[in-house]
């Protein structure tokens, strides 16, 4: 089996624990069929760095190629067979488009599969809200925040949701973004939110108002969950953030120069500190470190990140404060933020 026919393998049951059986499908597809036989195939089995998940994420570049063609109606064979006109159809048919597909369209599969999936989950902010609502509460101060791979800016805006739990509702109840998490454990405070300064930073920042961008913010949402496309929809339409193009350790750099008397400053990511090189994930944690031996009471820093950490199901939701120099595992979420799991709170400060 080649490194590429692995990937996509690989990235099926993924796609399937993450409530997508026909990206799993496709997956499995191309990881039967894609061969060398037409320009994409070759290009992609010629891939010279690592194709999984865990880096290049090969498989879903091109998912979310084949993706874009049927969004922007491109494609009327593709179309034929994807959501929601794929049920009943068979492998071979779905295939025959696929392959159709990858020969007529290479040119412009070839050049979007240069560029790394971002998909800015909405959902992930159902780890993150519980947590700047702890925060604020603790603090009882205006925020600052930093978030690093902001990708198009939809989670910089978290305050404008409303996140609902057993009744309650965070955040802004006449918000177009409704999010309503599986949830288990102690509920977050809901506290009085104010952020007074808010800054993104990304390698391809990518700016929702621009046709061609949010194509690319909704091609990488999986084909038959038009939920995620809908409340993505939404969120782009409170986007009014541009997020910079800048790499992680020179926006940590400047961002946590500002010293903001009076406010607490929360440095934040999720799902992204993975694609980090090992040396910038060493300087980025001496970096945030550095800022927080100078905080104080009056102008502290935390450090709230949602993370694949590799001890137990979806992802860690860590947060480290200073002065105070706490560092506590809040929970653990799903990776799409579906499900959420909360961990009864010591003081953070």
């Amino acid at each position: 089996m080649s490194a590429l026919n692995d990937a996509f393998k690989q990235q099926a049951p993924s796609c399937a624990t993450l409530g997508s059986d026909f990206t799993a499908r496709l997956c499995l597809l191309l990881a039967d069929n894609l061969g060398t036989d037409c320009p994409v195939g070759a290009r992609m089995h010629q891939w010279s760095t690592d194709l999984s998940y865990r880096a290049d994420a090969v498989p879903l570049r091109l998912t979310g190629a084949l993706h874009s063609l049927v969004l922007t109606g491109t494609d009327t064979g593709l179309m034929a067979v994807y959501p929601p006109n794929h049920i009943g159809t068979s492998d071979a048919a779905l295939w025959s488009a696929i392959d159709s597909a990858l020969r007529t369209h290479e040119a412009f599969i070839i050049e979007w599969l240069k560029s790394p999936p971002q998909t800015n989950e909405v959902r992930r902010c159902n780890a993150l809200i519980p947590a700047f609502h702890m925060l604020a509460d603790e603090t009882g101060l205006p925020l600052v925040t930093s978030e690093i791979g902001a990708s198009g800016g939809l989670n910089l805006n978290w305050d404008k949701f409303a996140m609902e739990i057993d009744g309650q509702v965070w955040g802004n109840p006449d918000s177009p973004v409704w999010l309503k998490p599986d949830w288990s454990g102690p509920l977050p405070p809901n506290a009085e939110i104010d952020v007074i300064n808010r800054e993104g930073c990304d390698l391809n920042p990518l700016d929702p108002t621009n046709p061609g961008d949010r194509l690319r913010l909704r091609s990488y949402i999986w084909a038959d969950q038009t939920d995620r496309l809908e409340r993505t929809d939404h969120a782009i339409s409170l986007a009014t953030n541009r997020v910079r193009k800048e790499d992680a350790l020179n926006f940590l750099r400047r961002r946590l120069a500002e010293r903001h008397e009076g406010a607490l400053h929360v440095v934040y990511h999720s799902i992204m500190w993975q694609y980090l090189p090992g040396e910038a994930k060493e300087e980025g944690t001496q970096i945030i470190h550095a800022a927080g031996d100078k905080a104080t009471l009056t102008a502290p820093l935390a450090w709230l990140r949602y993370e694949g950490d590799m001890n137990g199901e979806g992802a860690g939701i860590t947060v480290t404060t200073w002065p105070s120099g706490k560092n506590q595992e809040l929970g653990r979420a799903d990776f799409h933020g579906r499900w959420v799991r909360w961990n009864k709170m010591e003081t953070l400060y």
